[in-house]
């Protein structure tokens, strides 16, 4: 599973075509996986490393594995001698370039400013192996983007490219950079491919997405799903339901769209199929679920993170405030679901289909304990990297202490519980290694779209601040918007959807708090945890906005549907990711807190709200609604998110007063066809 929303990493990192010459390619990979768990596990519970220390060596190991896994001509042509030759170049660039400054860091802060040639090699070396590993994993757009903003700092009348200076627009314009400047800037200093994304990467993300990896092999996602079935499968659509459901559990261990869809979506969309969704449907509908993940905590993808180092704020404060924000998604695509459901007269499965919950809980309670203790660590106030390391050990203890109540429990024995493959210590000892090693393999692999995501961001950030492109772009929009906040969150909801065509979400996130973060909470008076609240969310749009919709197109795959008219049912199940955002800037008390009572109205206004939303996008709840209902419950929606209690006591007494006449109307028929 993936951490990051963006190209679904394939299933192995073996070659495809396993030949023998490969099979060293792929143990090595193997190995390398695992000396970047351990690595990772060492600097996150044994001994902290320095900045460098840390974000070299992790990117090292990341660009290693990158040039071995995704081969430079792809996997189909494996073997072309040029191809191989380029991958064993490059593997030794991710060598040079990631280890030179972990052993040479020393002489280089001596020589700061004064860099030399080798610094200024080794820089240039990096930057162009990064931005090959990024084309090789996340893909070709954001190495574009990449490359875009290089040229463009070194385009300006004093840069290395001043030609290329003569065709920007005057607000763009800068004076240029040299290469040795601009290196220096990307690769020598805090602020550019090491900076605080790659660094959030390589500390706290990485040991979660580990985290999330042991959870996996160890069998966590089958209890979910198996859960999620047993409480929803019996309702109209249950299969939809269940989906919603496994993907709000999942989500709080993944944090990423697609490898959501590719979990639970095997179960979910063959018997959403089944049930009478049409494929496109089924589809949409596990995608706009899987989206979730990524808003969710504890994880949220690696926007958690991030926006604690970039506000301020503790990490375990923007999970308290995220959790009622993501059951509000997960309610209004639940919602559709049910709708769906109730307008094509579907029914539930069959119980004898469905697992039942206490078989569940009893099979895999034990799941629920790293969890717990997760939280209960983050409670105490331990770092979030401190915190990772204790909760994987955690999964470990709960596997052995599991492992040995089935070999020591007399009934368990006597029932014949036990399976083959542990019939002895040693036999669990291998078990337990193999699953380990997997795990490893799991983590890397769904770190690599992450962490090389963030050190592009880095590039992109750098950048940025060194041409001051960032308060330019905040003039734009400013001028743009007339100093209309609606305007402007439109504005910055389209630049999220535009960047989602190349970057991957939390790239996307990066480059837009730092272009419009300043002037949404200095211009428009937003919280600053609300403004990057609300750019994380909207960046969450390129999963399922056609054209270009990842967790859709994962969800057509598996549903055997076109990916555009998937991506459209995913886009429209999808709209809590627009109006969630719009509450939390006109009622920010549901973010940032204030008097109970207020708090509580405010919460309630948004509940009330997504559901008379919903049912103006579906014309039905209850029964079906004419065009004046939908009317009235969309201005009574809009009214709620008005600044001011009386618009919302309004906007909401029209909204109980449609859905009531509604529901009339809906006892009404249903005792004309009993009659």
């Amino acid at each position: 599973m993936s951490i990051e929303s963006g190209r679904t990493p394939p299933a192995s990192f073996e070659p495809a075509r396993p030949w023998a010459p490969w099979r060293p390619v792929a143990l090595l990979i193997t190995v390398l996986s695992v000396v970047l768990c351990v690595f990772q596990m060492y600097a996150a519970g044994v001994q902290p490393l320095g900045l460098f220390y840390q974000r070299s060596i992790h990117l090292a190991l990341i660009m290693m594995i990158a040039m071995l896994a995704f081969p430079v001509f792809g996997r189909r042509r494996a073997g072309n001698p040029l191809g191989i030759v380029l991958d064993v170049l490059f593997f030794g660039a991710a060598v040079v370039s990631g280890f030179y400054l972990a052993i040479f860091l020393d002489d280089i802060i001596a020589r700061a400013g004064f860099w030399s040639t080798a610094d200024i090699v080794v820089g240039i070396l990096a930057v162009v192996t990064l931005l090959e590993a990024s084309r090789r994993v996340v893909g070709l757009g954001i190495t574009i983007i990449g490359l875009v903003f290089v040229l463009y700092a070194l385009a300006g009348p004093r840069g290395a490219l001043p030609w290329l200076g003569e065709f920007m627009p005057g607000i763009l314009a800068h004076r240029g950079y040299s290469v040795e400047r601009l290196v220096a800037q990307l690769y020598l200093g805090q602020e550019g491919i090491f900076g605080l994304p790659l660094g959030v990467a390589a500390t706290y993300v990485f040991i979660f997405v580990l985290f999330g990896a042991v959870l996996e092999v160890t069998g966590a996602g089958k209890f979910f799903i198996d859960l999620a079935y047993a409480a929803t499968g019996r309702k109209p659509g249950g299969p939809a339901k269940a989906a919603v459901v496994a993907s709000l559990g999942m989500g709080s261990i993944t944090g990423s769209a697609p490898a959501n869809v590719a979990t639970t979506g095997p179960f979910t969309i063959p018997l959403m199929k089944r049930m009478g969704y049409k494929p496109a449907q089924a589809g949409g509908i596990e995608a706009a679920a899987s989206t979730g993940g990524q808003i969710t905590p504890p994880l949220m993808g690696a926007g958690a993170f991030l926006m604690a180092e970039y506000t301020g704020v503790p990490y375990l404060e923007i999970v308290k405030v995220s959790v009622y924000p993501a059951l509000l998604y997960f309610l209004t695509v639940y919602l559709f679901v049910h709708i769906v459901a109730m307008k094509s007269g579907m029914r539930g499965m069959d119980p004898s289909e469905l697992p039942v919950v206490r078989e569940v809980m009893r099979a895999g309670w034990h799941f629920l304990l790293p969890l717990a203790i997760l939280v209960g660590l983050l409670v105490m106030g331990l770092s979030p990297m401190r915190v990772g390391f204790y909760a994987i050990l955690s999964i470990l203890a709960v596997a052995v202490a599991r492992y040995l109540f089935e070999a020591l429990h007399p009934a368990r024995r006597a029932a014949g519980e036990l399976t083959a493959l542990r019939p002895t210590p040693l036999a669990a000892v291998r078990l337990g290694l193999g699953k380990l090693v997997q795990a490893c393999e799991v983590g890397a692999r769904s770190a690599l779209i992450v962490s090389l995501a963030c050190a592009v961001g880095g590039i992109i950030v750098g950048i940025i601040g060194l041409t001051g492109l960032g308060l330019k772009f905040s003039s734009l929009m400013m001028t743009f918007s007339g100093g209309n906040i609606v305007l402007a969150l439109f504005i910055v909801l389209i630049a999220s959807l535009i960047l989602g065509f190349g970057l991957p979400v939390t790239a996307s996130y990066i480059v837009l708090i730092i272009l419009v973060g300043p002037a949404m909470s200095a211009e428009f008076g937003i919280p600053l945890l609300i403004v990057h609240l609300v750019v994380f969310w909207y960046s969450q749009d390129s999963n399922v906005t056609p054209p270009i919709a990842l967790a859709a197109f994962a969800g057509a795959a598996i549903a055997g549907s076109r990916p555009v008219e998937t991506s459209v049912y995913a886009w429209k199940y999808a709209k809590g990711l627009y109006l969630i955002p719009l509450f939390m800037v006109f009622n920010p008390e549901i973010i940032i807190g204030g008097p109970v009572l207020l708090v509580i109205w405010n919460g309630v206004v948004a509940l009330v709200a997504l559901v008379g939303f919903v049912a103006v996008l579906e014309g039905y709840l209850f029964t079906w609604m004419g065009w004046p209902s939908r009317l009235a419950l969309l201005g009574a929606g809009i009214a709620c998110l008005a600044i001011g209690v009386w618009p919302e006591v309004v906007g909401m007494a029209v909204i109980f007063a449609v859905l009531g006449h509604n529901w009339l109307n809906a006892r009404r028929g249903a005792a004309r066809a009993a009659a």
